[in-house]
């Protein structure tokens, strides 16, 4: 077959799609669990919202960073292709090989074993958590394989339910659970290098919840029109999330108050109990969907990136290789399915899901914040390089550059600095395979110069 009459991605997903793929990736089981670490951290409703609210400002605008880029950069690959253009391949190289090793295929085995600790108890049904989050990767890759349609079809109606399921929260909180009798209030510190710690501290977990929205950059070859429907979407999804995020922050305050919030470990099933058991039932499901919905999210676009690093020549060709009929980089997701599984079963055997899930969130975050702190950088670049930037690219632009750009890759940098310098032995394996990313990417290409018919 002629390279010209290989099958291409399909375009099929408007703004709509994008929108719910930009809040399903950021959307997974944070919201339910982390207000209890922020009130922990931050103490006060005053500080406790406003950690929330300056959160959801920086990922507003990490959200207007990722729309500049992919107005001006719609190509297959999303962020993949972003670190290409601006700076080097290695550079992307290593974008998709801690995404392989390290960042999607983690966050899938976490997501896929977290599921199983929900669905296997409320299903009555007694195998081992393992055969759940197994089966549940193997499923979805499957849909993923049929079509983008159909991952896109069941991504959005998890989405939906996810939805859905945050607004029972809201109106179980708000109209059927008690209000709580609340303490006398925790002084706030005054204003100085204290209130600012503490601000700081209460950031990260708030950061961890609102983290995700890249993902949606990948599906670039597959949307109508990327440069204005992912744009738009990442916007718009963002700033969803931000008005779900604060609403259910509020009913926590609302319900529990600062001091029962921080010392509860499941806020959101402590607020549906106060609600009658109907309620602690639909938040019990709703989880499970929830966290089912974040891993049909990370199956249905990263593969993406894979696909994008083969036809670059930069990864092995097969990945590069798409259905005929369905259009779909099989391998890819089939590559993306089976580390996934490895991991869940390393993490089941040593029965470390528990005891690893925040130290792999650590390592997650760390990476994912450092490419952040790059994309905000591109935005520099393209500005520079691109003197005329035309029609598609002048659709979004980041409000307030280059002083929010430069404040938003500030932000990125100390959360990378902190998360490093607080949990070492989280991060640094991670930052290394990172770096490791480097010699391979040239052992790579210097293979493909001594054998390029392989």
């Amino acid at each position: 077959m002629k390279v010209s009459e290989q099958p291409r991605l399909a375009r099929e997903l408007n703004a709509f799609d994008a929108t719910l793929i930009v809040m399903g990736g950021i959307i997974g089981t944070g919201i339910f669990v982390n207000p209890s670490v922020v009130a922990a951290r931050a103490h006060t409703t005053p500080l406790i919202l406003t950690a929330w609210g300056l959160g959801g400002a920086i990922a507003l605008m990490g959200g207007f960073v990722f729309a500049e880029l992919a107005a001006r950069r719609p190509q297959v690959g999303g962020l993949y292709a972003y670190m290409r253009d601006a700076f080097h391949p290695v550079v992307a190289f290593m974008y998709g090989w801690t995404a392989l090793l390290v960042s999607q295929s983690g966050g899938m085995a976490l997501a896929a074993l977290t599921f199983a600790l929900y669905f296997n108890p409320l299903a009555h049904w007694h195998a081992p958590a393992i055969v759940s989050a197994v089966g549940v990767i193997v499923i979805f890759s499957v849909i993923n394989c049929l079509g983008v349609r159909d991952g896109s079809v069941t991504q959005n109606l998890f989405m939906v339910l996810k939805i859905g399921v945050i607004l029972a929260l809201i109106a179980g909180g708000l109209f059927v659970a008690p209000a709580a009798v609340h303490a006398a209030p925790v002084s706030v510190p005054a204003m100085g290098f204290g209130l600012l710690a503490i601000l700081g501290t209460a950031l990260i977990p708030v950061l961890y919840a609102y983290d995700g929205w890249q993902t949606a950059s990948f599906m670039s070859g597959e949307l109508k029109n990327p440069g204005k429907t992912l744009s738009r979407g990442l916007v718009i999804g963002v700033l969803a999330v931000i008005a779900l995020y604060m609403a259910v922050t509020v009913i926590c305050i609302r319900v529990l108050g600062p001091a029962k919030l921080a010392a509860s470990s499941a806020p959101a099933t402590d607020i549906m109990h106060l609600a009658g058991p109907v309620w602690e039932w639909i938040i019990a499901i709703g989880i499970g969907l929830s966290t089912l919905g974040f891993l049909s999210n990370q199956i249905l676009t990263s593969p993406r990136i894979y696909y994008a690093m083969a036809e670059d020549g930069d990864f092995f060709a097969g990945l590069a290789w798409l259905h005929p009929k369905t259009r779909a980089p099989v391998v890819a997701i089939a590559l993306q399915a089976v580390l996934a599984i490895a991991i869940t079963l390393v993490a089941t055997a040593f029965e470390a899901l528990r005891a690893s899930y925040q130290s792999i969130l650590d390592g997650v975050t760390a990476i994912d914040f450092v490419f952040f702190v790059l994309a905000a950088v591109a935005v520099f670049v393209f500005r520079t390089r691109d003197r005329d930037p035309g029609p598609a690219t002048s659709d979004i632009r980041v409000p307030g550059h280059p002083y929010s750009t430069a404040f938003f890759a500030i932000v990125c940098t100390a959360v990378v600095g902190y998360t490093m310098y607080a949990y070492p032995k989280d991060t640094l394996p991670d930052i290394a395979i990172l770096f490791s990313g480097i010699p391979v990417y040239y052992l790579w290409r210097r293979l493909k110069t001594l054998r390029p018919d392989a």
